[in-house]
C-alpha cells in the first residue's frame, strides 16, 4: 500500500469550497473523473462517526460501484479524514489562501489496479470539482428527487410516454405536452398555453438518452406566440441550460433524481419559488402513475 497525495487549487473562498466539497446536492454534480460517468446519488453524514456514501457509476449501467468511508477527523473550513471500507485512508486539507483555497487530498492506493492510473483517476475527480466549483457562480442549480416503487424500465417508459407525459406535468400547465423525438442529438420542443390561449414553451434538444438510466435536455431557446426563438437577448439567459434526470434501481425501486441547470441571471426568486413548489407536486403525480 502507498499513499499518494494530488491537489489543486480553485478561485474561491474555503468556505465555498468546503460546501461544494460536503454537500450531497453539489457532490453528485463533480464525483466522477469522466464524462461518461456520474454519481446519480450521494450521503454525508459530516461528523466523526458518520458516513459518507457516494454511488459511483457509467451512465449506460454497465459497471459501478459504492464509494463509503467512515469519518476519523472533520474539522470546517480545515480538514477531513475517513477510513475506506477497506481500512484504506483518504484525507483532505483546505488551506486558505483568501480568494482562493488549496486542497490537497491524500488516500492509500489498493492493490488491484496500477498505482499511476488511480493516481491520474482520483486527480481527474480533483480537476473535475475545480471545474465545477468555478463555474458554479455561472450557474444556478436546482435538485429534486423521489422514490418510486417501480422497476426504472417502467417509470423510465411512464415519465417520457405521451399520454402520461401529460399527465405528470399537468402541474406546471395544464395543457404541459411535447413534441419531438427523445432520441439523442434530437430537437424536442415543450409547449403549454397561457391564459390567454398563447402558445409558448421551450425549444431543446436531447443531449443524452441511455435508456431507463439518464436523459439530458438542453435548451435552445424559447417559444413565444407560437414562434421559435432561438436567438437574441430573449434566449441568452436559458440557452445551454440542462434538465437531467437519473434513474437508479434500488432493491426494485427507482430513485428518481432531477438536476436543473441554469445560467446565472436567468432565475429570479418568483421562478425560483415556482419550481420548488411544483417539482414536487410533479414528482409525486409521477409516482402514483408508476405505481398504480
Amino acid at each position: 500500500m502507498k499513499t499518494i497525495i494530488i491537489e489543486t487549487s480553485v478561485d474561491l473562498p474555503v468556505e465555498k469550497v468546503w460546501n461544494l466539497w460536503t454537500d450531497p446536492q453539489h457532490i453528485i454534480h463533480w464525483n466522477y473523473a469522466v464524462d461518461d460517468w456520474h454519481c446519480p446519488k450521494a450521503e454525508n453524514d459530516l461528523r466523526v462517526g458518520g458516513k459518507l456514501k457516494a454511488r459511483m457509476e457509467a451512465k449506460d449501467g454497465s459497471v459501478g460501484f459504492d464509494f463509503e468511508g467512515t469519518y476519523d477527523e472533520v474539522i470546517p473550513n480545515e480538514r477531513m479524514a475517513y477510513t475506506l471500507e477497506d481500512g484504506r485512508k483518504v484525507s483532505v486539507v483546505f488551506k486558505n489562501n483568501g480568494a482562493t483555497t488549496k486542497v490537497i487530498e491524500a488516500f492509500d492506493t489498493e492493490d488491484i489496479n496500477p498505482v499511476e492510473m488511480q493516481r491520474s483517476g482520483w486527480q481527474a475527480i480533483l480537476n473535475n470539482f475545480k471545474k465545477y466549483a468555478e463555474k458554479l457562480e455561472a450557474k444556478e442549480k436546482l435538485h429534486f428527487e423521489i422514490v418510486i416503487n417501480a422497476k426504472p424500465e417502467n417509470v423510465f417508459e411512464t415519465m417520457l410516454a405521451d399520454k402520461t407525459f401529460r399527465k405528470w406535468t399537468h402541474i406546471f400547465n395544464s395543457t404541459s405536452h411535447f413534441k419531438g423525438s427523445w432520441e439523442k442529438g434530437a430537437k424536442i420542443l415543450f409547449i403549454g398555453n397561457d391564459e390567454q390561449g398563447n402558445k409558448g414553451g421551450m425549444v431543446s434538444r436531447i443531449r443524452e438518452n441511455i435508456p431507463n438510466r439518464f436523459i439530458s435536455i438542453e435548451y435552445l431557446g424559447i417559444i413565444e406566440d407560437g414562434r421559435e426563438i432561438t436567438s437574441g437577448p430573449k434566449v441568452e439567459s436559458w440557452a445551454g441550460g440542462l434538465e437531467n434526470y437519473s434513474f437508479t434501481e434500488q432493491n426494485g425501486d427507482t430513485l428518481l433524481s432531477v438536476n436543473l441547470e441554469f445560467n446565472s441571471g436567468s432565475m429570479d426568486e418568483q421562478m425560483v419559488s415556482f419550481f420548488s413548489n411544483t417539482w414536487p407536486q410533479a414528482l409525486n403525480t409521477l409516482k402514483e402513475i408508476c405505481e398504480q
